[in-house]
């Protein structure tokens, strides 16, 4: 029989853990959110000063390599440097199926999530530079979190895109390496990666699995195929 309080210690322990999880979802949905309406200025503010992103075939290390990301090449694409939502752009970026784990230290976490975008110019704002486009996009997080000083922060963000498709044709039409990963590394591309994933991941008609952070729930086992 373990005392009175090591029991409330240890209640008290796994309350911390389940608000630690809640607060990691509303990290991560807080991302989307901001996503959507290209508020990229907060949504560098959500990642640790040491963090990293992985996004299309691409390591961006640092609050500077992040911004790059967010602040530069996405800002300069979709709002013309713009910190905010533009009329006519279309940049939906739910958060979904969401799996959060709390190491029992709470310092660290990890969490996978799928996003299913839809995003699109509308004819009326479209220009030669930027034409009418609908598309749809879905893709995984796998994502490391850190807590400093009570705060949890995004430490690592590996978005794969799994796959695009117009709105007029779909994904099974889409060839092969539609988006293509990143062959160039900043400065020489002003917008670029500090360095290139090896053995990065590409689009459907890939199907090639995003690694699970976690075991599975029932067996225990890693799943490695």
């Amino acid at each position: 029989m373990t005392s009175a309080e090591d029991r409330v210690a240890e209640l008290e322990h796994r309350l911390g853990l389940v608000e630690d999880a809640l607060a990691i979802r509303n990290l991560q949905h807080a991302y989307g959110y901001y996503l959507d309406k290209c508020l990229y200025d907060e949504v560098v503010d959500l990642f640790d000063e040491d963090g990293e992103v992985i996004f299309i075939g691409g390591v961006y290390k640092g609050r500077a390599g992040i911004a790059r990301l967010y602040t530069g090449r996405f800002r300069s694409r979709f709002t013309g440097g713009h910190n905010g939502p533009a009329h006519g752009r279309l940049l939906d970026h739910p958060m979904l199926q969401d799996i959060v784990h709390v190491d029992p230290d709470r310092r660290t976490a990890y969490a996978r999530y799928r996003t299913l975008m839809q995003a699109g110019t509308h004819q009326s704002v479209a220009t030669e530079q930027a034409p009418v486009r609908q598309w749809w996009e879905g893709g995984l997080y796998e994502n490391v979190y850190v807590c400093a000083d009570g705060v949890w922060k995004i430490k690592k963000l590996f978005y794969r895109a799994f796959w695009h498709g117009t709105f007029e044709h779909g994904w099974a039409y889409i060839p092969p390496d539609y988006v293509p990963n990143s062959s160039v590394t900043y400065p020489e591309d002003p917008y670029g990666p500090d360095e290139l994933l090896q053995d990065a991941p590409r689009l459907f008609p890939d199907t090639a699995t995003l690694p699970f952070h976690y075991r599975h729930p029932v067996t225990g086992k890693e799943y490695t195929g």
